[in-house]
């Protein structure tokens, strides 16, 4: 392939953006990144031309592919040339947070923002103000966004800033544990009980190797938080309306939080986040409360637009049937290719996520328990070298995925995540033939 149009519009870039990108994940690519043209459903066509099965999807939000239904495409073309934003507020918020509220049992009202990180920033904000508590409880290898509170890392007797900029008095108010660890969940609540405002975690930590959860995980973080009085905050951003379906994660693991975090697909490809919960802890946000949180375009009308005809086509249509039957197909493929080519290797993922994890386990591969993406069963012989949390993936070969697997899927027009931690996306623009192509392209570059 081509490239040297992306080479060229890098080079550009580095004399004008830091690093010469807008996000970090995307200068991960080896020895540039991939200069987007356009999208066509599941795929894109480059700068230079080359056209790639895309499974990055916009690191998420685009569930429904980079083709707008034609009422997708209606009502966001309608609401912008109605006016983009206004300052006050519109029918079509309330009616988004309506069709939330309906689906998601945990969400009786909801706030909406502008980012996931937002999203986490104020759920942090709120917990404290509720609890009159300061110390947020995070999981290690998870994500929360690009916010002061949760770029920390160390343990919990040793937090420290995993950012510069971030004070050191900063991360003494957060407390990181293990994800996956009952046991240091519920140590770290017994040393810190009076000051815990909330847990934060991830339902599947899905921006570290795709970790599910072990069994009975989740109900013990729920009973430690209703045992100390702090409240639990499940970070739904990238699991939201796509793992679970309407449900969201939290119906698939049945848990009942007491906030929740969305973002990506909750706007339709366009910018948002929202914060959901119990009415109790959501009227504490200004103006109802004393909780101070706002945001010019918080609600702008093109998302919520773009949005609610999203999740309204997801209620209408096959969509849940669609991606998450392809990405069993991918996880199940990528199985048996691994068992013969690199048994070392753990496939991981759930619904419409998939990942292959350059793990270093030795033995044989995952057993069929796991056929469907690693889910850390006991059962499995490989149960001691599987990865049971983020931090566990940093130690897989992720120079190998960066400088050699990459970039061979790249050049057989196959785009997988930037990086060995992402998550890669199905969305309802893949066809079976895609997923025929992906897995042959997975065979020929191990």
């Amino acid at each position: 392939m081509n490239h040297e149009a992306s080479r060229s519009l890098y080079d550009r870039a580095l004399s004008v953006m830091p690093g010469g990108v807008n996000s970090s994940v995307r200068a991960a690519p080896q020895p540039y990144p991939v200069f987007v043209d356009r999208g066509d459903g599941g795929h894109v066509i480059d700068a230079d031309g080359n056209r790639y099965v895309d499974w990055i999807q916009g690191l998420g939000p685009l569930l429904l592919g980079h083709d707008m239904p034609d009422e997708l495409q209606a009502a966001v073309q309608s609401r912008a040339a109605e006016g983009p934003m206004y300052g006050m507020p519109t029918e079509l918020e309330v009616e988004h947070a309506e069709f939330v509220c309906r689906h998601v049992p945990s969400v009786e009202m909801i706030r909406f923002v502008n980012s996931g990180t937002e999203a986490t920033v104020s759920a942090c904000r709120l917990a404290r103000a509720v609890t009159g508590r300061n110390k947020i409880l995070i999981m290690q290898g998870g994500y929360h966004g690009a916010q002061e509170t949760t770029l920390v890392a160390g343990d919990a007797d040793d937090p420290k800033p995993s950012s510069a900029g971030v004070p050191q008095a900063f991360a003494e108010h957060t407390v990181p544990v293990p994800f996956n660890d009952p046991a240091a969940a519920s140590e770290a609540f017994e040393k810190h009980a009076d000051d815990i405002a909330a847990v934060l975690v991830e339902p599947i930590q899905a921006n570290m190797g795709i970790v599910y959860p072990q069994d009975g995980y989740h109900d013990r973080l729920r009973s430690l938080c209703d045992e100390y009085g702090s409240l639990l905050i499940f970070d739904e951003v990238i699991t939201g309306f796509r793992v679970g379906g309407l449900g969201c994660a939290q119906g698939k693991f049945d848990i009942d939080p007491d906030l929740t975090t969305f973002g990506k697909i909750i706007g339709g490809g366009f910018p948002v986040g929202a914060i959901g919960g119990k009415t109790e802890y959501i009227e504490q946000f200004s103006p109802a409360g004393d909780v101070f949180q706002a945001g010019t375009f918080s609600g702008n009308p093109v998302t919520m637009a773009a949005g609610l005809e999203t999740l309204t086509f997801c209620a209408e249509n096959d969509v849940y049937d669609h991606v998450n039957g392809l990405g069993r197909q991918l996880r199940e493929g990528l199985s048996d290719l691994v068992a013969d080519h690199a048994p070392e290797y753990t496939v991981v993922g759930s619904d419409s996520l998939f990942k292959l994890v350059f793990t270093r386990a030795e033995g044989s591969s995952q057993d069929e328990c796991c056929a469907n993406g690693c889910r850390q069963d006991h059962s499995c012989s490989r149960y001691d070298a599987c990865p049971k949390r983020g931090t566990d993936v940093r130690r897989a070969e992720t120079d190998r995925y960066a400088r050699l697997f990459r970039p061979a899927m790249c050049e057989q027009g196959i785009l997988v995540s930037q990086n060995q931690f992402e998550a890669n996306f199905v969305s309802y623009g893949h066809t079976e033939a895609d997923v025929a192509e992906t897995l042959e392209a997975y065979k020929n570059a191990l």
